[in-house]
Parts: C-alpha cells; sequence; structure tokens
C-alpha cells in the first residue's frame, strides 16, 4: 500500500516557475468601435485607458508567498530581470527566501500586459524575458546551500527550464512536484510525459487532466501508474485526490466563499496543501488547509494580496470541515 506522501515531507521546498508582472489596464469604451473590418490588415490604433494596475505574478512567487503567509520559508527559483528589485523585496518581507533567483543582465522580469475593455474584450501581450534563462539553472548548488529539499515544485515556466528541472531531480533523487499548469496547452505529448512520470505528486485542474490524458496518450489508470498522488482541482466543487489501490478522495470547498477574482486560486491551493505535508499531516487535512488558503485568494483581487491572523485561519478551517480539523491546523499554523 502507498505511503501518505505526508511521511516523506522534511527538509526545505523548491518552487520553481515563471516570476511575472501583470499590468492591467480598463478602457471604458468597446474596441468595436474603433476597429474597421476591412482595415485589419493595415491595424494602428490605440486607446486611452482610465486606469493601470501593476500585480505581482507568477506561479512560482504566488505558491511562495502562500506558504510563507502560513509560517514557512519557501526557496523561489526562477529568473528575473534587474527589475526584480521591488518584487524581491517585497516577497523577502513576507517570508519567502530569494537568494537563488537568477538575474538577468539583459533581459526584463517577464511581463503580461494587457487592456480590457467594458465588454471585456481584451488586447493582451506575454513577454518571457529573463524567464527564458529557467533553462540555466542547476538545483544542486541551490540545495548544497539550503539542504536536501522535501519537494521540488516545477510549475509553468520556460519549458527547457522546466525539462532540466525535472530530469535533475529525477538523477540527483530529489522528490519533484509536477505541476505543468499553462504550459500543458502549448507542450507537445513528449514533453508532457517528460514532466510528468515518476512525480510525487501531479496538480492540476479538471480540464488539465484531461489535457494531460489527450497528450500523454495515458489513460487515468496509466498516469496512477506513473506518479503517486494526483491531485485535481474543481473548481467550487473542491478537490479531488488519487493514489493507486486507494478509493478516489474528494474534499469540498471552503464554506462561505464570495468569489471576487479567481486569478492565482489554484497556486494558493497548491501552497496550503504543501505546508499541511510538510506539517505531517495526512491528505485529506492538506486538502482542507489548500482550500481555505484558496478562499482568501477568490475573494480579494491580487494574487498576493490577502493576509489573515491564525485564529480567523482556524476559524474558518473550523467551520468549513470541523473543530477537529482546526485542533490539527493549530500547533503548526504561524502566519507571516
Amino acid at each position: 500500500m502507498l505511503a501518505d506522501v505526508s511521511s516523506h515531507a522534511s527538509g526545505p521546498l523548491l518552487i520553481a516557475g515563471s516570476i511575472a508582472t501583470d499590468h492591467l489596464m480598463t478602457f471604458a469604451g468597446r474596441f468595436e468601435d474603433s476597429l474597421v473590418v476591412e482595415q485589419l490588415s493595415k491595424l494602428s490604433v490605440s486607446f486611452l485607458v482610465d486606469d493601470l494596475e501593476i500585480r505581482r505574478g507568477g506561479v512560482a512567487p504566488n505558491i511562495s508567498f502562500g506558504l510563507a503567509a502560513l509560517g514557512l520559508s519557501p526557496v523561489l527559483v526562477g529568473a528575473a530581470g534587474q527589475d526584480f528589485a521591488d518584487y524581491r523585496s517585497w516577497l523577502e518581507r513576507h517570508g519567502v527566501v530569494c537568494d537563488h533567483v537568477r538575474i538577468s543582465e539583459s533581459r526584463h522580469t517577464a511581463r503580461f500586459v494587457c487592456t480590457t475593455d467594458s465588454t471585456m474584450a481584451q488586447f493582451a501581450s506575454f513577454y518571457p524575458g529573463a524567464m527564458s534563462e529557467a533553462r540555466l539553472i542547476e538545483l544542486a548548488p541551490i540545495v548544497a546551500r539550503v539542504g536536501e529539499p522535501a519537494y521540488v515544485l516545477i510549475g509553468a515556466d520556460d519549458p527547457d527550464g522546466m525539462l532540466r528541472h525535472t530530469e535533475e531531480c529525477r538523477q540527483r533523487g530529489y522528490r519533484f512536484i509536477a505541476d505543468p499548469s499553462q504550459q500543458l496547452a502549448f507542450g507537445e505529448g513528449e514533453l508532457i510525459r517528460a514532466l510528468v512520470d515518476g512525480a510525487a505528486l501531479l496538480f492540476t485542474n479538471e480540464y488539465e487532466s484531461h489535457l494531460v490524458e489527450q497528450k500523454t496518450g495515458w489513460d487515468a489508470a496509466e498516469i496512477l501508474g506513473r506518479v503517486e498522488v494526483q491531485v485535481t482541482t474543481l473548481g467550487a466543487e473542491g478537490v479531488r485526490i488519487r493514489r493507486r489501490e486507494h478509493d478516489d478522495l474528494v474534499v469540498p470547498a471552503a464554506a462561505g466563499v464570495t468569489a471576487v477574482e479567481p486569478t492565482g486560486v489554484g497556486d494558493a491551493f497548491r501552497a496550503g496543501f504543501l505546508a499541511a505535508t510538510t506539517w505531517g499531516l495526512g491528505l485529506e487535512r492538506a486538502a482542507q488547509v489548500g482550500c481555505v488558503l484558496a478562499a482568501y485568494v477568490v475573494e480579494t483581487v491580487g494574487t498576493q494580496e490577502y493576509a489573515f491572523t491564525a485564529a480567523s485561519f482556524l476559524g474558518r478551517l473550523g467551520d468549513s470541515y470541523g473543530a477537529a480539523a482546526a485542533a490539527e491546523v493549530e500547533p503548526h499554523l504561524r502566519p507571516a
């Protein structure tokens, strides 16, 4: 029978993935009123926007921020530009270890620029920038300084960087977590198979779980034969956990959630789940902690703008999953 993953969780958490900023603008009118269909081949327009929001983002900082919010000291692994200084200061003030972020000498930090009009139509661009240098990062020198990791989470990033990290984990015996998320839409089967095979944990949402099957050519049973635990988020329905020789475990979402903005919710769930496994708690409790942390994010605009006290977190956990859940988590919870 497969051991609970929490029995392996000791040592630091290395969180590898994209580091980015989002520049979000709002146009009060409608793009379509400024477009001439017959002249789209000569398109040249500009829009006067009403506001600009610059949000901190990237899957690795989002997950790391959530772990730090629960009292852990995650190690951020990724590539950024010289313009990362302010973002770095923010993360370090909130407990994230940024000593091992690669700083590019020639590229800016990855940037998502998006303008949304009154009909919710969007013009958007993504500049990968320094993210492309993630392929140059070796994990062994980081491990030599911080210690043998409990897990290396490999999130969406430069595809060659993701592949290098995964292969190094296999070669050096680091337990790794596959979290390919956005790269599933663009990656081919060979890449996805290489990122998933042998993972201690596979994180996806429901749609992504089907993409993994479609692109790898593996059915659900074969995927379970290649990973120890598959964790699938189900939105408002909660989360499903699958293991070989076990019945599916479905944990409902946290109660009393008022959804405002979904961006970053999956990253927060992952942070809560990993925090609980690091504390030595079981899979059901880990999913519950993840769902409560995700609730804070979905109720907030911005992926790293939430905050809570130990009392409020435990109260919410107890309201959603019972007093026993809160009592088991309480000795471990040390909000930043």
